[in-house]
């Protein structure tokens, strides 16, 4: 509509009485004549007084009609049904009076008035418009959705200026939610046909009412700096513009307070109080200007601290004994806390589930020592008369009592209420502040759980991208329902490709299979691991891997569970026949070890692994999807050779812990280690081990370096040629020019330290966690390969021999001619490594060598990277809920590494969640 229209006049109620005036005259013959002279005394005696006659009483006055006037929408019966006038009835003034209030409290006519004439009653209204639209105008920073969900009025309402005031309030108090207290609302009415309006708010935001100082008065024993580190509300500045605690917030300033005293009651204070806390707006609107007042009092330290206990399984003595609190330490509130809780959970897991823990204190302002007697009481049992499950939509009512550890009946457990909250915030369905809520039954030994969840999106959508030096660019999709049907069953797929490997997989998880505590899953995958195919100056075979897994768990105890596996696998290793074959004198067309490696060729062809596995693990994580306390630990046996062309032993296992270590921050170890050991001996120069069911180490497992970036490996260096004929080796570092090999090893073992740094409310509010951390490990063990050039039937005099260090030895070769069967004729001279080998055969360099069938330039192979010795690497990284998924980024430098390793800088991926 044009927003030129008519803006609607402002109209007063008014409220018009008539009020009659009474006329009072003298008494007949009676005037009184103030300037006239007294007449003289007569001598005859006045005539008595006339009494003035009584007023006549006047005659009630009775309704006869009632009319109405002005009514546009409303019948008029039904405008006179709001008043309590009635034909028949006396009027008098204050009935009129009464009407009118009547008629104004239904806030339908923006004026009225009621006349009275000879018992007509006529009632005169003007009524209130009706809302056509409600428009708001000039909002970036808070959506229409959200003001609309505030505001009162809406389309087809009766407008009332009231209403509009108290939608005005309303939006600059969602305003000065957000820290906006400079922000204005002006209301407008634009008039439309019919008695309609639209009414438009006019906002202006404003910008955010930043903190500007925040003042201390009373600290001595802390300095302001280190008092404002406590709070959540930061002041504004430079350092500080992507925090959301630079703002102002009533709610902020009273946690901040509640901080302080924290702060103080951990260093000893326990008489500290906050004396007073103002804040001032700026006369501009802009800023705030916060003070607090405060009183330290004296510091106290810890005077006696026992236990007394009242139950007889829980001696006092030795509870006393392992305390953290000793005498003469400065008493700490936190530990207090920390110990009541400690003592709760020692009781409950020697069977005295409703123990109470209180501390007693007993405080001595003369030696400023605190005594504290930690008091164990059994309390009442109470029992669990009902269990309530709210507010899930998707998610079936079983999968989340499944996770309680109370049922309906039970006696009431603490430990195992804390215990089912922590199993259900880890299902990963519901939001990160799930808490198990109780409340009174029907009787004083009754008491009602209450799971209030709020569904979060449990499907991922993850895309991954990346950069290696190795690889090139590296892409992984996959796509993850973990409440599939919400039955709590998890599906995905995943795929990933890039210029060493591509694959994909497809897995179902059913964790109560048929209702009962045992979880059973399978999965389906295929992996090709294709230097070559791509990029044939990086590696020399392809390895394809297409397999199944079956899974079955059962749980020993809470903690503690056992799974079986059983694994097919299919692999097929192969290299480029036209590079890496050659026809020996039968015509046979062969591998070629000068070509490929022995370790190599020794691999090539098609294997089968059938494989049993068992497990034990062992978990109480707070939550399993972002832990802050607890550990977890497992460790797995496997045995390949229940059928398949392979046979092997491989016994793998991890742990890791989370401490929160105070202030939001978040301590974590972890570790690993396998070994694997073959049953089928290969050979005197080969390892047991297939080559496909190695260890491997490196991003993703160890950050700093790149994929399969630590452990044994085969570099083949080339020689490159300058223009004035000299032949050098490329740097071993060269991989564009050389050729890589990563061979695994037979045993490995990770480590990790990481410490999650808090970064304020406005960080956690976006998502992001940083990081520090520390990672250690190797992978070694293998049996080192012959090397090139070897001892083949097509090359007889090719012949290594290897001396103790394990190196190989090659006859240096001064000159060499062709043969007519195509073998090198050479002429040796000496005998050195190969590492230092200055003369290449004169065969290998030949354009048009015929004895392997194709042109290769001279190279020399070494094996590297086969060493126990831990590779290190410290550095930072951030995970971030962004607006497009979950995003990891580490940035990690190489203490240590070996010779070969291949390291990597910066690693990345990003996902989303629907």
């Amino acid at each position: 509509m044009s927003r030129r229209a008519k803006t609607i006049a402002t109209t007063q109620f008014a409220a018009a009485l008539m009020a009659g005036t009474i006329l009072a005259g003298l008494p007949a013959g009676a005037a009184a004549q103030d300037n006239q002279a007294p007449a003289p005394a007569q001598a005859t005696p006045a005539p008595a007084a006339t009494p003035a006659p009584a007023p006549a009483p006047q005659e009630p006055q009775i309704i006869k009609t009632i009319a109405v006037a002005g009514a546009q929408r409303l019948e008029p019966q039904t405008i006179v049904s709001y008043i309590q006038l009635r034909p028949g009835q006396v009027w008098t003034a204050e009935a009129g009076d009464q009407a009118l209030k009547d008629l104004n409290a239904t806030d339908l006519f923006s004026d009225a008035r009621i006349d009275f004439n000879n018992g007509n009653v006529v009632i005169t209204v003007t009524e209130n418009p009706v809302i056509n639209r409600v428009i708001l105008e000039g909002n970036k920073r808070i959506k229409d959705d959200k003001i609309t969900k505030e505001i009162k009025l809406a389309p087809r309402q009766i407008f009332t200026r009231a209403k509009v005031r108290a939608d005005v309030a309303r939006i600059i108090e969602l305003y000065k939610r957000q820290g906006r207290f400079a922000a204005t609302v002006e209301p407008k009415m634009v008039a439309l046909s019919q008695n309609r309006v639209d009414v438009v708010f006019e906002i202006n935001e404003g910008s955010k009412s930043k903190v500007r100082a925040i003042n201390i008065i009373g600290n001595k024993e802390f300095s302001d700096s280190k008092l404002k580190g406590q709070m959540l509300t930061k002041e504004a500045g430079l350092t500080k513009i992507f925090s959301s605690g630079t703002s102002y917030d009533p709610d902020r300033m009273a946690y901040d307070q509640q901080k302080l005293r924290q702060f103080y009651l951990t260093q000893g204070y326990a008489d500290f109080r906050v004396v007073s806390a103002v804040a001032e707006l700026t006369p501009d609107k802009k800023d705030f200007i916060i003070t607090y007042v405060v009183e330290e009092g004296k510091r106290y330290k810890f005077g006696d601290v026992k236990v007394d206990s009242q139950i007889r399984d829980l001696d006092s003595g030795f509870l006393t004994k392992s305390l953290p609190e000793h005498k003469g330490d400065w008493y700490n509130a936190k530990e207090i806390e920390d110990t009541i809780d400690g003592l709760t959970q020692t009781a409950g897991t020697v069977g005295y589930a409703f123990a109470k823990v209180d501390a007693q204190f007993d405080r001595d302002p003369d030696t400023l020592t605190m005594n504290v007697t930690f008091k164990i009481t059994q309390t009442p049992r109470t029992y669990v008369e009902r269990v309530n499950i709210n507010g899930n939509t998707l998610t079936k009512d079983k999968v989340v009592r499944r996770e309680f550890r109370v049922a309906e009946g039970d006696a009431f457990n603490s430990l195992a209420v804390k215990r089912t909250t922590n199993r259900i915030k880890s299902l990963g369905y519901f939001q990160e502040n799930f808490e198990v809520k109780q409340s009174e039954g029907s009787a004083p030994d009754r008491i009602v759980l209450d799971a209030d969840v709020e569904e979060q999106p449990t499907g991922q959508l993850t895309l991954s991208a990346g950069y290696s030096s190795l690889e090139g660019l590296i892409f992984e999709g996959s796509v993850q329902q973990k409440n599939f049907r919400g039955a709590g069953q998890t599906v995905g797929l995943s795929a990933n490709w890039s210029n060493y490997s591509r694959g994909g997989s497809i897995d179902f998880v059913e964790p109560y299979l048929f209702d009962k505590n045992i979880s059973a899953g399978v999965e389906i995958y295929h992996t090709d691991y294709n230097d070559g195919y791509f990029n044939a100056a990086t590696t020399t075979y392809r390895q394809a891997t297409t397999g199944t897994r079956l899974t079955l768990g059962v749980p020993l105890t809470e903690y503690t569970s056992v799974l079986a596996r059983y694994t097919f696998n299919y692999d097929s290793v192969s290299v480029a026949q036209g590079s890496y074959f050659s026809t020996d004198t039968t015509g046979k067309s062969t591998c070629n070890p000068l070509l490929a490696g022995r370790y190599l060729c020794d691999a090539l062809g098609k294997h089968t692994t059938s494989m049993v596995s068992l497990s034990l693990a062992y978990q109480n994580l707070d939550n399993a999807i972002h832990p802050t306390r607890g550990r977890t630990a497992s460790a797995t046996v496997d045995f390949a050779g229940l059928g398949g062309s392979e046979r092997y032993v491989r016994l793998t296992s991890n742990a890791a812990e989370y401490w929160p270590i105070g202030s939001g921050f978040i301590l974590s170890v972890s570790g690993e280690a396998g070994v694997i050991k073959g049953l089928r001996n290969r050979g005197p120069n080969n390892d047991d081990v297939l080559l496909t069911n190695r260890f491997f180490l490196g991003q993703g497992q160890i950050r700093g370096f790149d994929y399969r970036g630590v452990g044994p490996r085969v570099i083949r260096q080339f020689y490159s040629t300058t223009a004035a004929g000299v032949s050098t080796l490329y740097p071993l570092t060269d991989q564009k020019n050389n050729t890589v090999d990563a061979l695994g090893g037979d045993g490995y073992y990770l480590g990790k330290i990481e410490l999650e740094i808090p970064l304020g409310s406005g960080a956690k509010e976006m998502g992001l966690r940083p990081s520090v951390f520390l990672d250690v490990g190797s992978v070694f063990g293998l049996k080192p390969p012959l090397l090139n050039p070897p001892t083949t039937p097509a090359h007889p005099p090719f012949i290594p021999t290897r001396n103790s260090q394990g190196q190989d030895l090659y006859t240096q070769i001064d000159t060499a001619t062709t043969n007519t069967d195509g073998t090198c004729k050479i002429t040796a001279s000496s005998t050195v490594t190969n590492a230092v080998n200055p003369h290449p055969p004169a065969c290998l360099t030949s354009p048009n060598n015929t004895a392997i069938g194709t042109t290769l330039p001279a190279f020399v192979e070494g094996f590297y990277g086969n060493s126990a010795l831990p590779r290190v690497a410290i550095g930072v990284g951030v995970n971030w809920n962004s607006p497009f998924g979950p995003l990891r980024i580490d940035v990690a430098y190489p203490l240590l590494k070996r010779k070969g390793d291949d390291t990597k800088i910066v690693s990345f991926n990003v996902g989303t969640q629907f």
